[in-house]
């Protein structure tokens, strides 16, 4: 019957040691991207000291020391609930303004589209533009997919074309401040706010196949007219809760693809989670699995007709939409 003790009390002991490193490596990311770099190794070394307190009172008495690994994780808790996201910083410019709408109707009016002219991957001539559209005369919905590495990895965006032949793209991206480079780490550690930009393909897309020369492909996806307006709309009013309310973008949970897939299911309730929505390289074979992709042809086919990268590379900005949708020969 004592038996059992032994071996329970030595059970308590390394769950608390494994407890300890991991709450200590997370302090220690969560130093590194939102404390000044001037305390990164005092306070990293401070962490260390705790945990190494804690694992050596547990060893002599483990329920002190489960006590303790709760009091510390209470400070380090309140510390990172006083961290929070904001509209207000130094952004760099192709994340200066999210866009925003106002809705009447079947009129919408939409501010702070991006239209640059890139010339370069870190310059472009800068314009913010406000434009008027119908809901009635949405005509398409095309899914973008941008590889620049991995295949498994991509950006993911929607492009809603009108009766007019304007095309008007939503992107969920990080949104740096000026100097601030992407990290896929930092973005578990509030290092970035979320923003919703609002742009021309001729800007969005262009600077993706033309400037950063990366593998871009275009699936028109199967909706009726109805839910594309409901899904468009869906974009607006996420724009406008970001602009009242900022959030902070997550590297697995509030990142380009999940963003789509939260607001495509405002429009189609049942569509289910999977696990190609956090791999988002795979997110135009789970939209074909479940037919909301706009062809009957087999996927590889599908997936090779979709890339437009080379069609982009010889189109000027002035026909870039018209070009990419050209059948490929």
């Amino acid at each position: 019957m004592n038996g059992g003790r032994p071996r329970l009390s030595a059970l308590s002991r390394l769950l608390l040691v494994l407890a300890t490193l991991i709450a200590a490596a997370w302090t220690a990311g969560a130093v590194w991207f939102q404390i000044s770099p001037s305390w990164h190794w005092l306070l990293i070394g401070l962490a260390a000291a705790a945990a190494i307190a804690i694992c050596w009172l547990g060893f002599r008495r483990p329920r002190d020391g489960w006590i303790a690994l709760g009091l510390a994780g209470a400070l380090v808790a309140v510390w990172w609930g006083s961290i929070l996201p904001s509209n207000d910083r130094d952004w760099a410019p192709d994340v200066a303004r999210g866009v925003t709408a106002e809705i009447n109707g079947d009129d919408v009016v939409v501010r702070n589209i991006r239209n640059f002219d890139w010339q370069s991957d870190d310059y472009a001539v800068q314009r913010w533009d406000t434009r008027p559209y119908k809901l009635s005369a949405i005509t398409s919905v095309d899914l973008v997919s941008s590889v620049w590495d991995s295949p498994a990895i991509a950006h993911t965006m929607l492009s809603f074309g009108f009766a007019d032949g304007r095309h008007l793209v939503f992107s969920a991206e990080i949104r740096r401040e000026k100097g601030e480079a992407f990290s896929e780490i930092g973005g578990f550690f509030k290092q970035f706010e979320l923003v919703l930009i609002g742009a021309d393909e001729s800007d969005i897309l262009r600077l993706r196949t033309n400037v950063r020369g990366e593998q871009v492909s275009l699936f028109p996806v199967r909706l009726p007219q109805a839910k594309m307006r409901e899904l468009f709309v869906s974009y607006l009013e996420k724009g406008n809760a970001l602009a009242r309310k900022p959030e902070f973008y997550q590297t697995i949970t509030t990142n380009c693809t999940t963003v789509i897939f939260q607001l495509a299911r405002l429009v189609e309730p049942g569509m289910p989670m999977d696990w190609r929505i956090l791999v988002s390289g795979y997110v135009p074979d789970y939209l074909y699995e479940h037919g909301a992709l706009l062809t009957r042809l087999p996927l590889e086919q599908v997936k090779q007709g979709a890339v437009i990268s080379a069609r982009a590379q010889a189109a000027a900005a002035a026909d870039y939409s018209t070009v990419i949708r050209r059948p490929v020969p």
